[in-house]
């Protein structure tokens, strides 16, 4: 189970939205407790691709992120990015370009204006994808 705080739900949100019309992007940060994972910081990058139907982080920002991860005791728990006009599930690309089967991959679907759609999968070796449960609260559970 993925747990993600509401403002961190919001700052993701807002963030996509500005993107439009291309899809945004950026990593999540936080802690493992068992088979619960709790996102502690979200990083917001940028898509150099410039595309609605696909994105590339920024490299400088993406070196920035692991490195603030590393100072904070953060674990890299996977990224986010958004689908403009198509659901919330992997694309072909996708899946194609997933190289973590321990990250999470959060894809928000804009394609239903005025009703966003937030899910967490996971892609494995084979590129099956199964969803990842997520939560959202207003405060994760003290370490």
């Amino acid at each position: 189970m993925l747990f993600l705080k509401q403002q961190d739900y919001k700052k993701i949100l807002e963030h996509c939205e500005k993107g439009l019309p291309n899809e945004a992007c950026g990593l999540i940060g936080g802690r493992k407790e068992g088979e619960n994972q709790y996102v502690e910081k979200v990083y917001l990058l940028t898509n150099v691709d410039e595309s609605r139907e696909h994105f590339s982080m920024d490299p400088k920002e993406q070196f920035a992120a692991v490195k603030d991860m590393r100072t904070n005791g953060y674990e890299p728990l996977g990224n986010f990015h958004s689908h403009p006009e198509s659901p919330s599930r992997p694309s072909e690309e996708d899946k194609r370009l997933a190289y973590d089967s321990k990250a999470n991959y959060l894809i928000l679907s804009l394609m239903e204006e005025g009703n966003p759609i937030l899910k967490a999968f996971r892609i494995d070796e084979e590129k099956n994808v199964t969803i990842e449960p997520i939560e959202i609260f207003d405060e994760l559970p003290n370490k």
